[in-house]
Order: structure tokens, then C-alpha cells, then sequence
């Protein structure tokens, strides 16, 4: 079975085509945390991870299922565990925080892979989106990689690591990620120009946590913690309509498989 978090679908097509590779089933987090969380292993079953990395740290909501996780064969039939995260430009030691999460399950990941993408999160000063040759080398790449993992993966080759951790690794997830986890994980800074809105609901539809509802047309975020700041509402709206705070109103949009000025 294979475990996965996507927002602008990155790591979704990853994850559905190591799926298609190896034949494992595929679930998706913020669904599977509506159950109970416990799962039985079928023999030789591989147990994968794929999510897109946040902060330099694997999401929170990834770590929160983690938490809950139970298989009730575990010791019953061998396994094959991996992990695959995407990511703009580097992971840091998000690895090492997913491995010390599944620590507590009962598992490692003994295989790591990481898969550079088209970069979606902009609501810091030094980010932006990728310029469409940019964003079209990234995924030309990655699917190079991903065919020569998925190999790896489904021959449940061991010990194999190849991720792109950066220059300062530990600053990057200790440091840096502790800030971004802490203060930038929240659906308060978004907004929505009601004078651009369409009222299509695109937005209520691509939350993958089901964070926005529509309220007279407009989009309205709980408040509940559910949001990961994924920024998939803000990357779908065919408008520009939603922001968060007031950084993204000159920043691109992205989502896997939209149209770039050269489609």
C-alpha cells in the first residue's frame, strides 16, 4: 500500500504512477484519517510514503496519520518499506523526521527518494513559481527519475537513497522549518476578492483537507487546524482571486498539469 499527501498534484502523479508500477494500492492521507487508521498487510505487501515536503519537514498532517497509523500483522509478513517526497529544490532532513515518526509505528523506511518539481509555495519573499521552461525541465527530469526508483521499488531494492537534502540540511528543517510549521501553517491569512470571485467553487473542491466552504458564493476557511497551507485553492483559482496575506497578489500560479505559455 502506498500512503500518500498531495495539494497541487505533484506528488499525487508521483505517487499514482509508483502505484501503477508496483501494483500496491493507493490511499490517500486526509481520507484514510477519517477511519480508524489500522490496516492489515496482505503478504509481501510494500508500505510506501509519498508527500511533498513542507518546510523542509514532511507535512503535519502526514506526521498527525502517522501518529495514528496501526497495522495489525505487522510482524506476520515481511514488508518492504519506502519513501518518496517531492519538493522545489531540496528536503532537508524531512526524511529523517518521517523515519523517527515511523519509528513509533514499528517501521522504517529503508529506501528514500526525493523528486525535484515544479516549486508551488510562494508566500515567503525569496519564493515564486517556476517560468514555464523551468517548470517543464523539473517534470522532464523527475519522470526520468521517478521510472529508475520505480524499478528499485518494485524490486524492493534496499538501502537505497537518493534525495536532494541541500547545503544546510539541519538549519534548513530544524531552524527554518521550526518557524515555517509554527507560524505559517494556518488558513487565517487567506483572503478572497469578492469583486474578481467567479463563485465556481474550484476551490472548495481541489482543499484536500475540505477546509473552504462556499457561503453565498464566496469561499470561507474553517478554522479548525485542518489546513496544511498546501496553497491548492489559492493555485486552482482560474481568477487570482484568493491570496494569502497580501504576498502572493504578484506571485504565479501552479498546479500539476496546467497550462503553461508554452502548451
Amino acid at each position: 500500500m502506498i500512503f500518500y499527501f498531495s495539494g497541487t498534484g505533484n506528488t499525487r502523479w508521483a505517487a499514482e504512477k509508483l502505484a501503477q508500477e508496483t501494483g500496491e494500492r493507493l490511499l490517500f492521507i486526509p481520507e484514510a484519517l477519517k477511519g480508524d487508521c489500522a490496516y492489515t498487510l496482505e503478504d509481501n505487501e510494500r508500505i510506501g510514503f509519498c508527500y511533498p515536503v513542507h518546510g523542509w519537514r514532511p507535512p503535519h498532517i502526514v506526521r498527525q496519520f502517522i501518529s495514528k497509523l496501526r497495522f495489525t500483522n505487522l510482524q506476520a509478513t515481511p514488508h518492504y518499506c519506502f519513501a518518496l517526497c517531492t519538493c522545489g529544490d531540496s528536503i532537508g532532513k524531512s526524511m529523517e523526521f518521517l523515519n523517527k515518526d515511523l519509528q513509533q509505528v514499528g517501521i522504517q523506511a529503508v529506501s528514500m527518494f526525493s523528486l525535484i518539481m515544479p516549486e508551488s509555495y510562494v508566500c515567503l519573499p525569496f519564493m515564486y513559481t517556476d517560468k514555464p521552461e523551468r517548470e517543464q525541465q523539473k517534470i522532464a527530469q523527475a519522470e526520468k527519475e521517478l521510472e529508475r526508483y520505480a524499478v528499485m521499488i518494485r524490486e524492493r531494492q534496499p538501502n537505497e537513497v537518493h534525495t536532494k537534502r541541500g547545503l544546510t540540511p539541519w538549519t534548513f528543517s530544524h531552524v527554518i522549518g521550526a518557524y515555517f510549521n509554527g507560524k505559517m501553517i494556518t488558513d487565517k491569512k487567506f483572503t478572497v476578492d469578492a469583486d474578481l470571485c467567479l463563485h465556481c467553487g474550484r476551490c472548495e473542491k481541489q482543499c484536500p483537507t475540505g477546509d473552504i466552504k462556499l457561503t453565498n458564493g464566496l469561499p470561507q476557511w474553517l478554522h479548525d487546524g485542518s489546513c496544511t497551507c498546501c496553497l491548492s485553492c489559492y493555485h486552482h483559482c482560474p481568477v487570482h482571486a484568493i491570496n494569502y496575506g497580501s504576498i502572493t497578489r504578484q506571485r504565479g500560479q501552479y498546479y500539476f498539469g496546467h497550462k503553461t505559455a508554452k502548451d
